[in-house]
């Protein structure tokens, strides 16, 4: 008997609602009380000749049957360790790419190093149950910080800007079908640096960046089995996410620090991707859970409305997830 509810506790959260764990977003559900997950994901695009690239792990882990808890840690060649000189003036176009970028100079080889450090907690407060289908409703509360500077206005806390945020999620499952719709908000926190000059010197520089608005939509579609016989059959669900932002323009201060007579002042911003903007983009994407144990995602971003400033396209996802769930005997 006591094996029997161990299985059962084990394959409760992988089983019939697998469905609802999306690769981009995050879902309403809790993780189970004292399950700790184990996440290990990759995700970047192309630029130039060579792939940017971040890697992360993160540890989930319930600490209540209500609240769950997680931290994730980050290295990446995203960014360079001093913001460029240009960084306020750019323009994308030079080079014949329209596309968004991260980089002024593209495909300049940057250190990969660390990146950030982020934390994030949810908490359900709504559960509605019935036959093959359920109702969830959480709220979270996240905060990070982040090591290197970003030169966009779009704040993104597990990447680009240090800051905290809060928002809601909603998720419905019925049979083989799920969806999930978030909402939310970012307020970045400043950065205060220094930006490379062409002389060998910097410029100390201050960036307010603009709050911002998340939202996503997620569908999910559990495609094999149709119906379940054994823990061991393969889950393959496919997905469609569209995640989107809205966000207010950076402010940036600077003096330049080798002129002794240069005062602080205010810059015209002449760069798109330091201006107000807002975006959609659509995430297809497929997963296989095996041994309702392992889980592997496979999603790729593709841009709807407007682009992200903070990478080309498309923008790909990789990750592995693993649960390890503790019993009392």
């Amino acid at each position: 008997m006591k094996n029997l509810l161990f299985w059962y506790l084990l394959l409760l959260p992988l089983l019939s609602p697998a469905q609802e764990l999306f690769p981009v977003s995050e879902l309403a559900s809790s993780v189970p009380k004292t399950a700790l997950g184990v996440r290990l994901f990759d995700e970047g695009y192309k630029e130039a000749n060579l792939y940017r690239n971040l890697t992360g792990i993160k540890l989930l882990y319930g600490a209540t049957s209500k609240l769950s808890v997680s931290a994730t840690a980050t290295w990446s060649d995203f960014h360079e360790k001093t913001l460029p000189f240009d960084f306020i003036t750019h323009k994308h176009g030079v080079t014949g790419d329209t596309g968004s970028t991260n980089t002024p100079q593209k495909g300049i080889p940057y250190p990969y190093i660390f990146n950030s450090i982020d934390f994030y907690a949810k908490y359900r407060f709504v559960t509605m149950d019935d036959e093959h289908a359920h109702f969830r409703v959480a709220c979270y509360a996240e905060g990070s910080y982040v090591a290197v500077p970003s030169h966009e206005a779009e704040p993104d806390l597990l990447v680009h800007t240090s800051g905290y945020g809060a928002g809601v999620i909603a998720t419905y499952l019925h049979y083989h079908f799920a969806v999930s719709l978030t909402g939310g908000f970012i307020v970045p926190l400043k950065y205060t640096g220094n930006t490379a000059d062409n002389f060998g010197g910097v410029y100390p520089t201050t960036i307010n960046y603009g709050k911002g608005l998340n939202y996503d939509l997620s569908f999910g579609y559990l495609l094999l089995p149709r119906q379940y016989s054994s823990y061991k059959q393969t889950n393959i669900n496919i997905y469609c996410e569209f995640s989107g932002k809205s966000y207010g323009a950076a402010a940036i201060t600077q003096r330049d620090g080798p002129y002794a007579w240069a005062a602080s002042y205010n810059l015209p911003i002449t760069t798109p991707i330091l201006k107000s903007g807002y975006f959609l983009d659509v995430n297809p994407g497929v997963q296989f859970i095996f041994n309702s144990t392992y889980r592997v995602d496979l999603s790729m971003a593709f841009p709807l409305v407007n682009t992200s400033y903070d990478h080309l396209y498309p923008f790909y996802l990789i990750g592995v997830q693993r649960y390890f769930f503790f019993h009392k005997h």
